[in-house]
């Protein structure tokens, strides 16, 4: 299994509804790609609270390497993924991606 990570820091101005509709739309993905599992979004609730501004996130599970190649490669993937850089502070520099095999 891949644990698909991604930790977004918004801009300021990005309402917590934009946010959710754009986790909304990523959620649709579920069940149009062989190999993904479940994916869950939402803002950090960390007792720590040491986030350093990445206050949202998701992770995403897949079976395997192809799996996460064809999300990569999906459509979808690429309209939600276009939306979160387009919202995320500093563009592609306000997200960051692990991927976490086990």
């Amino acid at each position: 299994m891949i644990r698909h990570i991604v930790l977004i820091r918004f801009r300021r101005e990005i309402s917590e509804d934009t946010i959710a509709a754009i986790f909304a739309d990523l959620a649709s993905i579920q069940g149009k790609i062989p190999g993904l599992g479940p994916i869950h979004a939402g803002r950090s609730e960390s007792p720590e609270q040491i986030e350093r501004g990445y206050l949202h996130g998701f992770t995403a599970d897949f079976d395997d390497w192809a799996a996460l190649a064809a999300y990569q490669d999906h459509p979808d993937h690429r309209r939600v993924g276009a939306a979160l850089v387009a919202h995320a502070q500093g563009g592609l520099d306000g997200i960051l991606v692990f991927d976490l095999p086990s």
